[in-house]
């Protein structure tokens, strides 16, 4: 049973509004619009994500300044190449932060100094500290502690960003929220100073390969280049595709599902976890698509997600996503598991629990 975090659930694929996307989009399109296009992506899909931003994430966005990426796995690619031949060496990341973008940035040769996070988001001393000139961010939902950049913190943000320092925005889940209201994105307070990534890898599937960069405008051309050589541009049905179910309004009613639905996933992990792990801590309940509970600092987290496997339960220790020293934890993924598989997940972590003791 997979509890990993940054997993929809793939069964509830939209499959018949998508379907009937398609239909409408091959129904009206031209033979032209299948040759090679803008590597920024399809026109219909850079329009659909600049108004998408402005009413779910407050962002005001020219579709001239969207490029269309292969998820924002790919959008971290591409800025690192960008900051590597503009003279950067060094992207500071949080500390708890996603193991998966480290490895984005240092596989194109950036340093990633960790940056400690506490219960108002990364702390900008901290960032002053590294001389990085540019960071990572998760600051809507913080993965994978789940909290949210505090206002004291995005004022020093942005003075730091205003002497020059370049803020990467990584929206990763930012839809997905439960007991909070939206949390306004950087990009709408920062805009020439913050690189924006997001897709609809947590909303959709992340197999679509779909997502958009929004470029500060210093490093706009590099990465329209750089997109350009990597692959041309996305494939365009799908782009089209999402156009269409976005300007529908067809995403947003399968958002509302999707809140209401992972609302009780979250609930059922929320109780197992209170009734099987007493002694753990939860974090970052308010939204997404996972939760982290905290331990004794004397587990060993790693050994602890072994025994869950052994139990056929798959999780993320904490540690995998640190750096520094930090308490021990697991990362629980509750987005693709019903509340009944939940309630019997959470049992079989407390009885590996009980054996690495």
């Amino acid at each position: 049973m997979g509890l990993s975090p940054g997993v929809p659930d793939l069964s509830a694929f939209p499959r018949a509004a998508w379907l009937s996307a398609e239909r409408a989009v091959l129904r009206d399109l031209s033979a032209t619009a299948l040759g090679y296009g803008d590597p920024r992506g399809a026109p219909a899909l850079r329009l659909a994500v600049a108004r998408w931003l402005a009413r779910n994430r407050g962002v005001g966005a020219d579709p001239e300044d969207v490029i269309v990426v292969a998820g924002v796995a790919q959008a971290q690619t591409l800025l690192g190449e960008v900051l590597v031949a503009d003279g950067v060496r060094a992207a500071a990341v949080e500390d708890p932060g996603a193991r998966g973008a480290c490895q984005q940035l240092r596989g194109r040769g950036l340093a990633t100094p960790p940056v400690p996070v506490d219960e108002d988001g990364v702390r900008v001393d901290a960032l002053r500290a590294t001389g990085a000139p540019a960071v990572l961010l998760t600051p809507a939902h913080q993965f994978p502690m789940g909290v949210v950049l505090g206002g004291g913190r995005r004022r020093a943000l942005m003075g730091w960003a205003e002497e020059g320092g370049l803020v990467i925005e990584d929206d990763y889940d930012a839809e997905h929220r439960y007991d909070r209201p939206p949390v306004p994105a950087l990009r709408s307070m920062l805009g020439e100073r913050v690189c924006y990534l997001g897709s609809v890898s947590k909303l959709l599937a992340p197999g679509l390969r779909l997502g958009w960069l929004l470029p500060p405008p210093r490093h706009r051309a590099a990465l329209i280049d750089a997109k350009r050589y990597a692959d041309l541009g996305n494939a365009v049905l799908p782009q089209l595709v999402l156009a269409h179910l976005m300007e529908s309004g067809e995403l947003e009613r399968w958002l509302r599902f999707l809140r209401r639905r992972h609302r009780r996933r979250r609930d059922a992990m929320i109780a197992a976890i209170e009734r099987h792990l007493p002694g753990a801590t939860v974090h970052g309940a308010a939204a997404g698509l996972h939760l982290t509970i905290t331990l004794a600092a004397d587990v060993a987290d790693t050994a602890l997600a072994e025994a869950a496997l052994a139990l056929g339960v798959k999780t993320h220790p904490l540690s995998w996503h640190t750096q520094r020293p930090h308490a021990p934890g697991l990362v629980l993924g509750y987005a693709a598991n019903t509340p009944a598989a939940i309630a019997e997940a959470v049992p079989l972590v407390a009885r590996a629990l009980d054996t690495v003791r």
